[in-house]
């Protein structure tokens, strides 16, 4: 079988890959890796950082490339046979990573270079490499006896598998939902947009009426304007319950077995949990800060979260007379009492943001802070007709960065929205190879009508939260697409995970400033620039039941650490645990029927285990560092060069802190944040 795989490509060759290439390939580049790892093993000269650091660091390229394109896949176009697939190729990734880090030959000579370090006269990057070398060896076993070796195998395995059957649950429960109205009555409240895409949904599974599905762009606007209390409430519970039925699908063994083996895992490793172990290498350093810095922003918080609410209730009461607010009214009474405050509302906002022109928007923020061009071209291989690609170049013209674009949800494809890599950026031979990144999001179709072929009778519009959205998603590209380093384990957005989220939220705060908006916010039908009055109001209604918002991510990462801060072995009920976590965050009444911990895919199948607060810790840094450029201007070249050059370029070559010391010319200051939220 020719395997595409195997070949030399430049751009990920989607057309010629089949399924049945994965398993064949990924098999065999793990055999040729083992080969390039052997041969440093077994060179007689003596170990150094070339030929035994750095020739590390340069194995395994094609490997590293083919299982990106698969697990890319397996988030964006998955099917039952890729998730097959999958079952058999994470234990298989998982053995060749143990069989590496528990490699002894490979980590003595990795010990000998590192015990000599000081004398070595290393640049700071090669210094930063052969930390991180060594401790990927340390921390994840090569100290330990066979016997324990053997026994984190086991646990390592049993991870990856759990980890992907939890996410398939989640994506197959999204999908299996549907609430199927053929009444026109129970459309009421909701925007015309909304119901036309759910006509649409329901053409395309063949139903008469309206279908509404667990796809944000579906859920959320129901939730939101829906007028009919019983069918927000069963979407909501359909919302909240994924996971959590006691069926086939079910997560709650999944989360406690996976919460049991990680804690087995980091104490084995000789650390108190799993959190210990996960935060010796982020900027805050130990679960004692991370909950010393959620409870003092809780602190601040809670007041304003709680007044917030009893004005919400009042409103409700006074407007349906509703006396106590269940979760399937937060949205629906936040969105009343926002527009009667300030006369503002998402369906007055979402015919300024058509799709191609917040896309646009986002790229000439790019072009005015970093000099960069954006050109969709049509002859890159993509894996779905949905799917956008572009030439990124700088002022030169010279090649930057290959940008894979996918904007709208499918039945493949799981929720939300986030950045990927196809292939790193690093430099090498004197070359500087560039990186081809992926944004991927869930926004709302075109609506299609037409009789002659599909044609848009609306187009994508989006809400200003979806803006904030696509910013934020783009905010990791940059970090990905302005990588300049050498080794490409430092590149682009491998840093601490509780810095990586700065380049996507400080760019999020260029979505609220007039000279932006008047960019790319003009009317799909008109063309009418947004009117002044809407980004006052958008300005003024930023920090709306922020206090609420707050305590909500605040409650996510409270419940994150209190998984993974202590010993899980008591746990027995995945729920009432969960309760005892949300205790001091818990605004609306619990609702029976659902659990947010089986499908808190962040945690449980995602990279965010532990690390939740890091949103919010890198919302102190970005708020602070988006404060000079309100300063100095938004669109400030100085201080943009600055941005790219210490934060955006450096990936993890360097501490974080000290990167944005460097940029800062001082540390984070939290009250920043606080003025933001306006909770001081």
């Amino acid at each position: 079988m020719n395997n595409p795989l195997l070949q030399p490509y430049n751009t990920a060759p989607f057309s010629k890959i089949e399924n049945a290439h994965f398993l064949p390939a990924i098999s065999q580049l793990i055999e040729k890796t083992r080969g390039e790892i052997d041969a440093i093993t077994s060179n007689p000269e003596p170990a150094t950082f070339k030929n035994t650091v750095e020739a590390l660091e340069n194995t395994g390229e094609q490997l590293d490339r083919a299982t990106s394109i698969f697990f890319n896949l397996n988030s964006a176009e998955t099917n039952d046979e890729i998730q097959k697939i999958a079952q058999e190729i994470s234990p298989m990734l998982t053995e060749f990573s143990n069989d590496m880090l528990l490699n002894e030959a490979l980590f003595e000579r990795i010990k000998t270079v590192y015990n000599q370090k000081d004398s070595l006269n290393l640049s700071e990057e090669q210094q930063m490499l052969l930390d991180k070398k060594y401790k990927a060896f340390s921390r994840n076993g090569a100290n330990l006896s066979e016997e324990k070796k053997t026994e984190l195998r086991k646990i390592d395995a049993e991870l990856s598998k759990l980890k992907l059957t939890f996410g398939e649950n989640v994506l197959a429960e999204t999908n299996k939902f549907e609430l199927h109205i053929t009444n026109k009555e129970d459309l009421s409240g909701l925007p015309e947009g909304v119901i036309e895409a759910a006509a649409q949904t329901a053409g395309e599974k063949e139903k008469e009426g309206w279908v509404f599905t667990l796809d944000y762009p579906s859920y959320v606007p129901f939730l939101t304007y829906a007028n009919n209390r019983e069918l927000r409430k069963k979407m909501a519970i359909a919302f909240g319950a994924k996971g959590f039925h006691n069926d086939a699908l079910d997560n709650q063994q999944n989360v406690l077995q996976i919460v049991k083996l990680r804690h087995k895992r980091a104490h084995l490793l000789g650390y108190k949990s799993h959190a210990h172990f996960v935060l010796e290498e982020r900027m805050a350093e130990t679960p004692e800060k991370v909950k010393l810095f959620l409870n003092e922003l809780l602190e601040k918080a809670k007041p304003a979260a709680q007044k917030e609410f009893a004005e919400l209730t009042a409103f409700a009461e006074e407007l349906d007379g509703i006396d106590h607010l269940e979760k399937w009214d937060g949205a629906y009474y936040s969105e009343k009492l926002k527009q009667k405050l300030f006369n503002l509302d998402d369906e007055k906002l979402k015919p300024y943001f058509e799709l191609k022109n917040v896309i646009n928007g986002v790229f000439t923020v790019a072009e005015k802070l970093y000099g960069l061009h954006f050109e969709e071209v049509h002859d890159i291989d993509k894996y779905h007709p949905d799917v956008k690609t572009y030439e990124v170049k700088d002022d030169e013209g010279q090649l930057v960065a290959i940008l894979y674009a996918d904007f709208h949800p499918r039945a493949g494809k799981r929720n939300g929205a986030w950045m990927t890599s196809y292939k790193p950026q690093q430099i090498k031979d004197g070359k500087n190879d560039r990186p081809h990144i992926s944004i991927v999001c869930n926004f709302t179709k075109p609506v299609l009508s037409g009789v002659e072929g599909p044609t848009a009778s609306k187009p994508s519009l989006l809400t200003f939260n979806e803006v904030t959205t696509l910013f934020h998603e783009f905010g990791h590209a940059l970090h990905g697409m302005l990588a300049n380093t050498h080794y490409p384990s430092l590149s682009g957005t491998n840093v601490y995970w509780d810095f990586v989220e700065l380049p996507s939220q400080i760019l999020e705060n260029w979505c609220y400033e007039k000279e932006t908006l008047e960019l790319f916010a003009t009317h799909y039908k008109t063309g009418e620039v947004i009117p002044m009055e809407y980004v006052e109001k958008i300005k003024e209604s930023a920090t709306f039941l922020e206090g609420m918002a707050t305590l909500r991510q605040l409650s996510f990462g409270l419940l994150d650490m209190a998984w993974h801060g202590q010993d899980p072995s008591g746990i027995k009920e995945v729920k009432a645990f969960e309760l005892a976590a949300f205790n001091d965050t818990q605004l609306y009444p619990d609702v029976r029927e659902n659990c947010m911990s089986t499908s808190f895919s962040h945690i449980f199948q995602g990279g965010y285990s532990a690390g939740y607060y890091s949103y919010k810790w890198a919302e102190v840094l970005d708020a602070d560092a988006f404060a000079l450029f309100k300063q100095e201007g938004i669109f400030n070249k100085k201080i943009a060069d600055r941005f790219k050059g210490f934060v955006l370029s450096q990936g993890g070559t360097l501490d974080p802190m000290e990167l944005y010391i460097k940029f800062r010319g001082q540390k984070p200051d939290p009250e920043a944040l606080l003025k933001r939220a306006g909770l001081v």
